[in-house]
């Protein structure tokens, strides 16, 4: 597809349900008691793989016109699948559901695509082991697919080497079928929808600073609640609106969680004129409107315990970076090497063809900004942020941005590329 350059957009944008929250409301409610009504539910291609693999475990899900409902099974409901489990690209699947299948009592195996098959699993395999769990990779060690056989399990201390939910809720999720009490400790905060959920359907969770406790035995109890907008999503139109002179853009009802607004801190930082409306709270979540102008941006900083509140949101704020003016250094961000392509490498890669002056570092990039974007022709590597940046980048540019692919971006924005035709369209 062809992103030709915009030049001023005015657009009010509902953001799609968060995709972090929208699984674990699949995985929460499916083992809860009671039946659970999840509205603003993200329909991308991860969540529904999550959805399936619940069905083969013997959970009903169905999706309704306006929410999808759970008939939980309770903590030890879940059936003997009849084949592998397969997630897809999902590493949220992959690695949550991990932690849940290894304390049942049952033997399975899961899967995913290539792309899963080359992700580390070591990172959950490992504390999982530590607990009393029978995990391993079938073909490679420490990769899937996986086979798990379920057991009976032991509550750990475990200081993460890294800030990560999906290490942090497979561990808790482990600790639900644990004897005693399991405690993960990170070295950053990273992003907290499970320990909110959790302990919102009757866990026995608490947060302290920058460990959390979780004793077993309490009962999940089913629950209606209404999945915020994704952050991660917003901050494509966040971006836009604020490198585009003639802009006005909000986004309604978006999750606020401060553990994911650091996209907001660094755009506010780099000058970004941005304001938060509306703000409320909704089953423990923050969620409100964002409204975003056009700004005069100026290089940053961005590292230490900001990266797990933005390491999604990353390849925009690159995009944001070819805008301002002076130098923005991002570093700290190794963890992009292991998403869905490689994104260090993507990024310096495509940002380089289209006319930014990038340089790659070992964990992260450095930026030198103010020349905007020319144009060209870009490889989206098939990840859907990869190809959701460059998109953003073509509507900034002077001459247009070819995407290769549009595909992938239904992994978790289903509809993003038909909000940026009606905008190419407003122009015509």
């Amino acid at each position: 597809m062809f992103i030709k350059p915009l030049h001023r957009v005015k657009e009010v944008i509902d953001i799609p349900g968060d995709k972090s929250i929208s699984h674990r409301g699949i995985i929460f409610s499916a083992i809860a008691q009671g039946e659970s009504q999840l509205y603003n539910f993200l329909t991308g291609e991860d969540c529904l793989r999550t959805i399936d693999c619940f069905q083969k475990l013997g959970v009903s899900i169905k999706m309704e016109k306006d929410f999808v409902k759970i008939r939980g099974v309770g903590l030890r409901g879940l059936k003997v699948p009849e084949e592998r489990l397969d997630v897809g690209n999902s590493g949220t699947t992959i690695r949550l559901m991990s932690g849940l299948l290894s304390g049942q009592n049952f033997d399975c195996e899961i899967t995913g695509d290539a792309s899963i098959q080359r992700r580390p699993m070591d990172r959950i395999i490992l504390p999982l082991k530590q607990m009393g769990a029978s995990i391993e990779g079938i073909e490679a060690e420490n990769l899937a697919p996986l086979r798990i056989k379920g057991k009976m399990l032991q509550g750990i201390s475990y200081d993460s080497p890294i800030a990560s939910a999906q290490v942090k809720s497979a561990i808790l999720l482990a600790g639900l079928y644990a004897q005693g009490e399991t405690r993960i400790r990170e070295p950053y905060l990273s992003r907290n929808h499970t320990e909110i959920m959790l302990k919102d359907m009757g866990a026995d969770i608490r947060e302290e600073g920058l460990q959390v406790i979780c004793r077993p035995g309490n009962v999940l109890y089913g629950k209606e609640r209404r999945v915020p907008g994704d952050i991660s999503s917003a901050a494509f139109f966040l971006v836009l609106g604020a490198i585009l002179g003639d802009s006005d853009i909000l986004l309604r009802n978006v999750g606020i969680n401060p553990t994911r607004t650091g996209s907001l801190d660094v755009l506010m930082e780099m000058g970004g004129q941005i304001r938060i409306l509306n703000v409320r709270e909704e089953c423990g979540e923050r969620i409100g409107d964002i409204r975003v102008k056009g700004s005069t941006l100026k290089g940053i900083e961005i590292g230490g315990a900001l990266i797990p509140r933005l390491i999604d949101e990353i390849p925009v704020l690159a995009v944001a970076a070819a805008f301002a003016e002076g130098t923005t250094v991002i570093k700290d961000a190794q963890e992009l090497k292991v998403k869905e392509s490689n994104r260090i490498d993507a990024l310096v890669t495509e940002l380089k063809k289209i006319g930014v002056d990038i340089e790659q570092k070992e964990d992260g990039m450095v930026i030198r900004g103010g020349k905007g974007i020319k144009g060209g022709k870009i490889n989206s590597y098939g990840d859907h942020r990869i190809a959701m940046a460059m998109t953003i980048a073509g509507l900034g540019s002077e001459e247009g941005v070819e995407v290769d692919t549009l595909e992938c971006a239904a992994v978790s924005f289903p509809y993003f590329y038909d909000i940026i035709e009606r905008m190419m369209n407003h122009e015509q």
